[in-house]
Order: C-alpha cells, then structure tokens, then sequence
C-alpha cells in the first residue's frame, strides 16, 4: 500500500491564521485490476475522482478532471465559476479521447476548497456523483455531500431506509457525474472554518468497506492524517476491498 505522507500548509490571515495538515492515498483493492480513481490535494483545493466506463476510460475521466481542477490551483483562482469553467473543460477532454468517447464514460468529483477571499474564511465543499465529503467536529461525524445515486433519491422519497440501500441492486447507479452531459455544475456547501475539524474526502471504494462509525473511529484513534488515512486504508482492503479507494484526510488548526 502506498504511504500516505502528511503535508503542512499555514494560512496568514488579518487575525491570526490557518494551519492546513493532509494527507492522500489511493489503492486499486482486491477486486479491480486498473485504479480509475484519481485525487488532487494541494493546498487550497482538496478532491476525489471516481472514474466509470470500460477498458480505461474510468481512469481518463477521473485523470483528466483532476487536472483541470489542479490547473486552476497553478492559476491561483478557485472559484466556483472556475470550478464549472475546469470541468466543463475535462468534459471535452472526455469526449474528444479515442479511448473514452462511449456515454457511460465519465467521473465524480467530491472536495473542499479554501477560500480566503472574502472578511471570514470558510470553506466550500463541491459535489458531482456518489464520492463524500465527512467532517468530524466536537466529536461528531457528519456526511457534508449528499450522493447524486438512484437509492439516494429513493431514500429522500422515503421508499428505501438507509440499511436497505446498502444492499439495493441499483447501489452502484449515479445519476450525475462529469462526462456524460453537458451539466457539470456541482452542489456546493459553504462552511465556517473552525479550529480542531477534521475532513475526510472519499470515493465510494471506502464507503462501501466502512461505516461512518468506523471512518470516525480510525479519526478518534489516529490524529496525523498519514496515520489516519492509512489506517482506514488498511481495514477497508481487509473488508475485502471490492473497489478502488481513494482517501484524503485533512485536519484544521486555526489560531485567531
């Protein structure tokens, strides 16, 4: 398993300041034999990309979206309107690649990002398809993102409760991701930037493995992110590792 290696960022602010610590990894399990998912996680900006589609064409979707999304951190502007403007970019990039140009080609992407911008810092969380966003604060895990998944709009209908949907045959079916369509605007969630959060950012290849509880637990029992996403890492091959996974944990400390 690769080693998940902890990064430190520190954010000067008028009042006080940031301090950023991270970590990623990404494994291909024991089931798959190409790892279609791909991350970026530099600072300001933090994502997971769960790649779909035949022969390789999961890896190009997931690849490239991450890559224009790391475009715009080089650039120095993540904003929401540069965040569509990237994605509608791997759209093309998608498209016009000879070996993914079927409609099933495409990719999630899930993450946070820094903004700094306006009196207050806070932190923006964008989703497009089934990867997550969690955050542990005060000692409660909370899921930030809500899945864009046939189950999950069966949940929100009330004809399907949350066990149930673990094991619904249509589990693995999302109903928005970049590739496919035009739309790739995510939802966005603005939160306040408080000291002690913690974050972990995911493809399904996680979740599948592990529950909520247990993604807390190994935060509760490990607070450097390397240690932590490598830990959750561990268990979710042990529990058999039926997908890809990709795991981005990263951990706030805010002196004002």
């Amino acid at each position: 398993m690769p080693h998940a290696a902890t990064r430190l960022h520190s954010v000067s602010l008028a009042q006080g300041s940031i301090d950023l610590t991270w970590a990623a990894v990404t494994d291909v399990g024991k089931r798959r034999e190409i790892n279609q998912d791909a991350l970026f996680a530099d600072y300001p900006l933090y994502v997971v990309a769960d790649g779909m589609g035949g022969h390789i064409g999961g890896e190009i979707a997931s690849g490239n979206t991450v890559a224009r999304l790391g475009a715009i951190v080089a650039a120095g502007s993540v904003t929401p309107k540069t965040i569509e403007k990237a994605l509608s970019r791997a759209v093309k990039d998608i498209a016009s690649h000879p070996e993914a140009t079927d409609d099933g080609t495409g990719t999630t992407v899930t993450g946070v990002y820094l903004d700094t911008t306006g009196p207050e810092p806070h932190w923006v969380s964008l989703n497009i398809g089934d990867s997550r966003v969690y955050l542990l604060r005060d000692d409660t895990l909370v899921q930030v993102t809500t899945d864009h998944s046939v189950v999950q709009e069966l949940i929100a209908a009330g004809r399907l409760s949350p066990e149930e949907a673990e094991h619904h045959p249509y589990g693995n079916v999302i109903t928005r991701a970049v590739g496919p369509s035009d739309s790739v605007r995510p939802d966005y969630v603005r939160l306040e930037v408080v000291d002690a959060d913690r974050f972990v950012i995911c493809s399904d290849g996680l979740t599948k493995e592990l529950t909520d509880y247990g993604i807390a637990h190994f935060l509760r029992e490990h607070a450097d992110p390397g240690d932590a996403a490598e830990a959750m890492m561990d268990a979710a091959l042990e529990n058999g590792g039926r997908d890809n996974v990709t795991i981005i944990v990263l951990n706030v400390s805010r002196q004002d």
